[in-house]
């Protein structure tokens, strides 16, 4: 099921993934039902747990009830101090795809096999102000990539264009790895973030905000190709 998924989800990029975090929890099946309504392929969960990022969400239970309401992927961003006591639940939960964050583990390379080992798909994460070369030696384990855009856990902040630089450099040194990108993404960043090479996008408060989720979606996808046809004109719109 795992490779399968891996694949549902390449073969969806470039994807808008809705962040589940601001859905109407006491209605996740209705939700749900929306979001494949108006396009959404894969759902991604932001798992925090007060200590490597300063908010608390979720965990397994929310996994597991979204795993009976959908067959889409479930794509599960760990921004845990310990990821790898908590992997096996998730998997356990119905994760699909399981991202960690390179600041939270001394042996990224390693962290990385070890949740591959449990069938899972696997991601790293990484911060603004964290070097691309702490990520380097775990990119030949790892399914993706992501890029954050702002620092994990912290509400209200401005994109940051360093993730675009990051992103065109990931591109370059491999065209066949996945790239996401998650923080302050809506239709003003989604397009140079396509343009640097990014696949998947997290979107949080540009879908769920707005009382159209299908509506939302068109926006989104037209500003993602929007840049692309841009640099093929020559620039010109």
């Amino acid at each position: 099921m795992t490779q399968a998924s891996l694949e549902t989800i390449r073969a969806a990029s470039p994807a808008v993934l809705p962040s589940l975090l601001l859905c109407d929890f006491g209605d996740l099946k209705g939700e749900v039902s929306r979001l494949a309504d108006a396009g959404a392929k894969v759902l991604h969960l932001d798992v925090m747990d007060g200590h490597f990022v300063p908010n608390m969400t979720y965990a397994m239970p929310i996994v597991e009830g979204l795993r009976r309401h959908t067959e889409m992927p479930l794509d599960v961003h760990m921004m845990i101090s310990d990821p790898l006591t908590y992997a096996k639940p998730m998997v356990d939960a119905g994760a699909d795809l399981l991202t960690f964050h390179a600041e939270a583990v001394i042996d990224a390379a390693e962290t990385a096999q070890q949740i591959a080992e449990l069938g899972v798909s696997v991601g790293v994460a990484l911060n603004p102000d964290t070097p691309l070369a702490s990520i380097a030696s775990c990119l030949p384990h790892v399914d993706m990539v992501l890029v954050m855009s702002v620092e994990a856990g912290f509400g209200g902040q401005k994109f940051n264009p360093i993730a675009l630089e990051k992103l065109r450099a990931l591109r370059d040194a491999d065209p066949d790895l996945l790239l996401q990108i998650d923080g302050g993404i809506d239709a003003s960043t989604i397009g140079p973030a396509r343009a640097a090479g990014c696949d998947l996008f997290v979107v949080g408060s540009a879908i769920f905000k707005k009382d159209d989720y299908k509506a939302a979606f068109a926006d989104l996808n037209a500003a993602m190709t929007s840049e692309i046809k841009t640099e093929m004109n020559g620039g010109q719109a």
